[in-house]
């Protein structure tokens, strides 16, 4: 039999990774794989166990919600030769996995986890440090992480909106310059965004019909402080269309590597995730870093 590493978040999703864990191990070892099967037991166990015994493994396969995902990925990240990854996606938004055409059904998943082609898809680096998808500063990037998991766990998706219409009132603008492949901007921004991903926060992230998850280039929106109806209204549109441009209140643009530099400490959201404060934040596509499994559309 083929061996294989299975390492889940027994708390995601309203525990429903527990529901269904002898559906998910069975679809594996239908495939003829023997799972060694890993239960994490806190922040960063994912990491740690991945850091540890990742390399002695062809394929590995986690399931959890983007903060697992995102763990498993930190240290595959310094493995010299990454095994190919699976996801199984448990979460209560699940961004990365709409990127993979990932089923909802769990059983369905494994399945695809350990039969689906591979891609070697696009990672980033913030400061060094490695995330998946996102990096985000600004209004409600906090949301995630400072949402309580027993609230989303009641109330899904709800949850972030309900933590998010309590900041509006909060919502304080961040002078900072920023620079890119042979650009840059400067002014006071409430929200800026680093992706490799169609959707965010369980939106259609900006702008979604341009993502290639293996071309070497991140997608950035920027959004400037409204300074007047006309502002807030431009916004709006832009939001809603998902059709920012390369001016205005928002902008929209293509890069491979962005520096973000501020007189004064941001906070940011790596993957969903507190990712630190910092005055300066260099944001760079590692191209086709990880061969992850996806299912391919029909």
């Amino acid at each position: 039999m083929k061996r294989m590493l299975f390492i889940y978040n027994p708390h995601a999703g309203q525990g429903r990774v527990t529901a269904n864990l002898s559906q998910i191990i069975d679809a594996f070892t239908y495939q003829g794989y023997l799972p060694a099967v890993y239960p994490t037991r806190g922040v960063g166990d994912a990491t740690r166990v991945v850091a540890g015994i990742g390399k002695h493994y062809r394929q590995i396969v986690c399931c959890g919600g983007d903060g697992t995902l995102h763990e498993v990925v930190t240290a595959l990240m310094e493995l010299p030769a990454p095994p190919v990854l699976g996801y199984v996606p448990a979460g209560t938004t699940n961004d990365f996995a709409k990127n993979l055409n990932l089923p909802r059904d769990m059983a369905l998943a494994a399945n695809v986890a350990v039969t689906g082609p591979s891609m070697a898809c696009d990672m980033g680096r913030f400061n060094a440090a490695p995330f998946v998808y996102v990096a985000a500063f600004g209004a409600f990037t906090d949301v995630s992480y400072g949402t309580p998991q027993r609230f989303k766990n009641l109330f899904g998706h709800l949850a972030y909106i309900l933590e998010g219409i309590g900041r509006l009132g909060a919502i304080k603008s961040v002078p900072m310059t920023v620079t890119w492949d042979g650009g840059e901007t400067s002014g006071d921004f409430i929200f800026g965004m680093v992706s490799n991903t169609r959707s965010v926060g369980g939106f259609r992230g900006l702008p979604a019909k341009d993502v290639k998850l293996d071309d070497g280039k991140f997608e950035v929106v920027l959004v400037r402080q409204p300074k007047n109806a006309a502002e807030l209204n431009a916004i709006l549109t832009a939001v809603i269309t998902q059709n920012p441009g390369p001016a205005g209140p928002v902008i929209g643009f293509h890069a491979s590597k962005v520096t973000f530099t501020s007189d004064r400490e941001v906070a940011w959201t790596l993957d969903g995730e507190y990712g630190g404060d910092h005055r300066t934040a260099v944001v760079e596509n590692v191209p086709q870093a990880l061969p992850l499994v996806y299912r391919p559309k029909q």
